[in-house]
């Protein structure tokens, strides 16, 4: 099978159209939890093609859409340090801090190093062995074991220079904070893909059970999107709320145990700030006491002053899923891509990114 063409196929989409639309009974509130699923029902112009009675619904599943200014206020301080060569993945040095982002610190001659692979690090520490090295670890489930790895083998090869600044967070813990605001009008989901690949699709049952909610775990091409749809729709006719796995060409029941099973060894449930959400209960990770001394926290001087958001940014409305990116007044005019004033923006995953790049086909 061609795992391209074949989950691309025009007259795949359309039988699954005619069969959702022959089905449909009621408006269907849809949230997508990952951007990535954004980003693919943008460009192949996907609310265009359902009934009107689909409504999409923009998720928390942007990593980077969701870390609070405190945050990034904290990674810009720990790269200002002289002595430190900074690392971290994705789109985090674009996102604004209080005065400055990581892109314009680098610019001003900071040592802040954008990773393809946590790994790298292994390299730059060994090539740097003055500097301390810290890697701004974040994500959802699917690069928590990455981070694992990297710390084993920090350890295994005794490398005294590599500290970790920990903000990983996980799905499950925002999907609850998000279903108990009573603004909020949900009626199935999305199952984010990658993340599912390493927690499995059974961790979402509980989910779906307790606020009657199918879900529809989804590969990322349209054919893939278009089917999960169908399904939920079944489902709604039904009045089942059931965890379907469309992408079990990539996700298991129970998913990737040997990963989890590092993730478990290194780090413990903590507490996490979402920008959006407000703090939620063992919603993120930490590192177990006894790797206290690769733990960047603790031995750097983490403490900021961060500013309040802009007020005409409306992203932690968004990642609520209480607005759209077109509610937004700035929204295509004082940001863009190019001049981000929200994280959604800034992000390659994030919603009103999706909006901008993919608008001419809506």
């Amino acid at each position: 099978m061609n795992f391209i063409d074949e989950f691309r196929s025009k007259d795949t989409i359309l039988a699954f159209k005619k069969l959702i639309e022959k089905n449909i009974k009621n408006n269907i509130n849809i949230m997508e939890i990952c951007g990535g699923h954004t980003h693919s029902i943008m460009k192949y112009a996907l609310p265009s093609i359902l009934p009107e009675q689909i409504n999409f619904i923009h998720g928390p599943g942007c990593p980077v859409c969701v870390m609070p200014r405190e945050r990034i206020d904290i990674a810009i301080k720990l790269a200002s340090n002289k002595d430190v060569i900074f690392c971290t993945l994705g789109d985090l040095l674009r996102i604004p801090g209080s005065k400055i982002s990581l892109l314009e610190l680098r610019a001003k001659g900071a040592d802040v190093r954008a990773l393809y692979s946590p790994l790298d690090v292994l390299k730059i520490a060994s090539e740097n062995t003055d500097k301390k090295v810290i890697f701004f670890a974040l994500g959802f489930e699917t690069t928590t074991p990455m981070t694992a790895l990297l710390l084993e083998k920090v350890i295994e090869k005794e490398i005294k220079n590599v500290f970790f600044h920990i903000n990983h967070i996980t799905v499950p813990a925002a999907i609850h904070s998000i279903m108990q605001d009573e603004n909020v009008k949900i009626d199935a989901f999305l199952g984010p893909s990658h993340v599912s690949v390493i927690t499995g699709y059974k961790i979402y049952e509980d989910i779906a059970k307790k606020y009657k909610t199918p879900i529809a775990v989804s590969g990322f091409e349209p054919v893939d999107i278009m089917q999960s749809v169908l399904n939920i729709v079944l489902q709604m006719n039904e009045s089942k709320f059931e965890v379907f796995n469309q992408y079990k060409r990539a996700v298991s029941e129970f998913g990737n145990t040997k990963a989890q099973a590092l993730v478990n060894k290194y780090f413990k449930p903590c507490d996490f700030e979402f920008r959006g959400l407000g703090l939620i209960k063992n919603s993120g990770l930490e590192l177990r006491s006894e790797f206290s001394i690769y733990d960047a926290s603790k031995i750097f001087d983490c403490e900021v002053e961060s500013k309040k958001e802009s007020k005409a940014c409306i992203c932690g409305q968004i990642l609520r899923g209480l607005a759209k990116p077109y509610d937004c007044k700035v929204f295509a005019k004082a940001c863009t891509p190019k001049n981000p004033i929200g994280s959604c923006m800034v992000s390659s995953e994030g919603a009103c990114a999706a909006y901008y790049k993919y608008s001419k086909v809506m």
